[in-house]
């Protein structure tokens, strides 16, 4: 039997052991793609880092990555430090990761970026849940450090432009690790107020780290959740958080926000009074006016001497009746000869007339005419219609018609 041979359990041991001394492998950079990600249960990260010729299997544990501010995933291209070392196990090498970062990218702008786009993607930001502001509150909370420049700054305007407001500080953290549970915190005693009309969240300026709080998800959470309109004040003009896009309104600073938050009393006091002013300029220009058409109305002759109103509609009057009397005589006379001729023309035609020339009308005794021979026998008897007077007579003899 072969001696001085290795089994498998102590190469790898020695293997394990030379990695671990060799000090040029621990704290080092190692750059690459990142593949295969898997957040494990056990809270622990484990993923390859790949490049053009060759890949690392990376680990992650949880005590390094608890608070990591941005998701590794497939395809990132990420710097990661830590040392290299084995997995006895497997026997392979691996790369035990102690901080990750995206490599060209901060992790602080990367974890922003995914934030947004997760929240974006769930409806957080749509501009149909967006409320509109009051446009005369009465009272206001604001969310934010008790002590800080910011919330002086906001109280000083919010009294200036309209002095009766209610305010309310509900005082949070707005820095640190423990921020953004205070200020979600802060959010949910602001919602469960009655009575309030609106709510300022914000804070003075700062370092991207020092603003991060309005980043987190469970502040953007908590504003969408809160029951009464909420303005976002965070830094200054050029800084824009989660907290912004999540919010009803925008603000660049905390003073604006309080500008925003009210109309300015000072401008709404001159502006009634510029209209009573006009308005009582208005009211006098329409005075003096009817007042002078009052005066031309009084002189004028309808008024002075009303009895000339009528003398030219009498005299009208009369001419009227005047041409209706000639024009009705006209027609009553027209209508009489119109009358004569017909009764001339009706004369003219009457049977009478005719008998009266001399001529005679001879009736049967059921007063028919008779207008033929033929019918009418001998001795019948018949009337002679004259003139003047009516002869009974026998049919001695007849003549039939030729």
């Amino acid at each position: 039997m072969r001696e001085g041979y290795f089994t498998v359990s102590g190469l790898t041991i020695m293997v394990k052991t030379v990695i671990d001394d060799a000090a040029a492998l621990h704290g080092i950079w190692v750059r690459g793609e990142v593949s295969n990600f898997t957040h494990h249960s056990s809270g622990h990260m484990y993923f390859t880092l790949k490049d053009a010729g060759a890949r690392l299997r990376c680990v992650m544990f949880r005590g390094q990555n608890w608070n990591l501010r941005f998701r590794p995933t497939d395809g990132l291209e990420v710097l990661a430090l830590g040392s290299l070392g084995v997995y006895e196990r497997n026997g392979d090498y691996q790369f035990y990761v102690e901080a990750i970062e995206p490599a060209g990218l901060g992790s602080l702008h990367l974890a922003f970026i995914q934030l947004r786009e997760r929240l974006a993607a769930e409806g957080l930001f749509d501009r149909s849940r967006k409320r509109p502001l009051p446009t005369f509150p009465r009272r206001i909370a604001l969310v934010t450090s008790p002590t800080g420049a910011a919330v002086q700054d906001m109280i000083k305007i919010l009294r200036q432009r309209q002095p009766g407001l209610d305010i309310l500080v509900i005082p949070v953290l707005v820095q640190g690790t423990e921020a953004a549970p205070s200020i979600a915190e802060g959010l949910r005693i602001a919602s469960g107020l009655d009575g309030f009309d609106l709510v300022i969240v914000g804070r003075g300026g700062g370092s991207p780290e020092e603003l991060w709080p309005f980043n987190e998800e469970l502040v953007a959470r908590a504003i969408v959740a809160c029951r009464h309109p909420v303005i976002s004040a965070v830094g200054h003009e050029v800084d824009v958080t989660i907290a912004d896009f999540a919010a009803d309104a925008r603000a660049a600073t905390p003073s604006a926000a309080a500008e925003m938050a009210v109309p300015d009393g000072r401008l709404i006091l001159r502006e009634v009074q510029s209209l009573a002013r006009r308005l009582a300029a208005a009211e006098r220009r329409k005075m003096t006016l009817e007042r002078n058409r009052l005066a031309r109305a009084a002189a004028s002759s309808a008024l002075v001497r009303p009895e000339r109103l009528l003398a030219g509609p009498r005299q009208d009057l009369d001419e009227a009746r005047q041409r209706l009397g000639r024009a009705w005589r006209d027609h009553v006379a027209a209508a009489r000869e119109r009358l004569g001729r017909s009764t001339g023309r009706l004369d003219a035609m009457s049977p009478l007339a005719i008998l009266g020339r001399g001529y005679s009308v001879c009736l049967l005794p059921d007063g028919q005419a008779i207008r033929s021979s033929e019918g009418i026998e001998v001795g019948e008897e018949v009337r002679v219609l004259l003139h003047r007077g009516c002869l009974h007579c026998l049919v001695r003899r007849k003549e039939e018609p030729q």
